[in-house]
């Protein structure tokens, strides 16, 4: 595996040298997500070549491996002694890899209850714009310390760095999980899921879409049972498979073929109004809006604003342009400051992120 890391930073030391573009891809199964690349690639670097488990130790609940690695066979591996990545990363291919997943930095339906990815990241080893071999992090969480640079990666789409390696924090599979599902108007499930988040109960994700509330319960079956008697509703004969459905966007919702926006805001805030079809998971902090509405991006984004949040243009039917939502100075010259210090010939996936960065 030597052979392939020191492969990379030759890679990496030409493209430095030429200042040529460098477009960092592991399986392209989230290629769609993000901006269109400032300018065309000088080269390409695979990251699927490197993959593996380093280590995994289930009695501690870590987990080391490479970022090649296939995240279905991470999961694979996981599900073999009953646990899991409590984020629940979206796959979006078959082809998904641990790297991809943390460089987007998605995060599935347990989210609101379980963290983020980044809340996960315990270690990481990455190759930077200079081709140097920079590990940060551990394996426990009290090695991190300080400025979490690796933690720092998640999200940041290549644009920083190529992910070698990560350690994550795993979690058991809970013994049980039902789902129920309520007739409730949007209004009313935005109340009732942030009630029912201030409660000692076993929610583990929520979503609300077409006039219905969806409560999925994770936990043991005593604690599911008494839940369920408590909160009411009727039982899903497969809330899994709808899970998995929002998780991979599968779903009938996702599939028209129309832009989708993600805001992300404030759980309390009021229904948006917005013209086309949306979608709330995460207690309502999370809002998908699906549909051409007519509507431009600067009152999309102020909306999202207004409600205490942020809006990205998560998939789009034309070029890609701003997907993410404009930074304000300081956080820009953060940003600014990282990518000299981690790419200083701004090489890795040039405007993917930002336009000019």
């Amino acid at each position: 595996m030597q052979a392939i890391i020191e492969q990379y930073q030759t890679i990496i030391r030409t493209a430095a040298e030429n200042k040529a573009a460098l477009q960092i891809r592991g399986g392209g199964t989230k290629h769609f997500y993000g901006n269109a690349p400032a300018v065309q690639p000088g080269a390409f670097l695979d990251t699927t070549a490197y993959h593996g488990i380093v280590d995994y130790e289930p009695t501690e609940l870590v987990m080391t491996a490479r970022a090649g690695t296939r995240l279905a066979d991470v999961e694979a591996l996981l599900a073999q002694h009953g646990q899991m990545l409590a984020f629940e990363p979206p796959h979006f291919g078959p082809a998904a890899t641990l790297g991809g997943c943390i460089a987007a930095g998605l995060s599935g339906p347990r989210r609101a209850t379980a963290g983020a990815v980044r809340d996960f990241v315990l270690g990481l080893r990455l190759l930077d714009g200079t081709g140097k071999d920079l590990q940060f992090g551990g394996q426990v969480m009290k090695n991190v310390a300080g400025y979490d640079v690796s933690r720092l990666m998640a999200g940041a789409l290549g644009t920083l760095g190529v992910i070698l390696e990560v350690s994550l924090k795993v979690l058991p599979k809970p013994p049980v999980e039902t789902t129920l599902q309520f007739s409730m108007n949007e209004a009313t499930a935005i109340e009732q899921m942030n009630q029912w988040a201030g409660k000692p109960l076993p929610v583990s994700a929520t979503c609300h879409a077409g006039g219905e509330l969806f409560v999925r319960l994770s936990g043991a079956e005593s604690t599911v049972r008494a839940a369920c008697v408590k909160l009411g509703g009727e039982e899903m004969a497969d809330g899994e498979a709808f899970w998995q459905s929002l998780r991979e966007q599968t779903h009938g919702f996702f599939q028209s073929g129309q832009p989708l926006w993600r805001l992300s805001v404030r759980s309390t805030a009021a229904p948006l109004a917005l013209p086309g079809k949306q979608l709330l998971e995460w207690n309502g902090g999370l809002r998908w809006l699906s549909g051409d509405n007519g509507l431009d991006v600067e009152t999309i984004r102020k909306l999202a604003k207004d409600a205490g949040g942020h809006a990205t243009l998560f998939r789009a039917n034309t070029a890609r342009q701003a997907v993410f939502h404009p930074l304000e100075p300081v956080m820009m010259a953060i940003h600014r400051s990282l990518k000299q210090q981690f790419d200083p010939s701004g090489i890795f996936n040039p405007g993917r992120l930002y336009p000019d960065l």
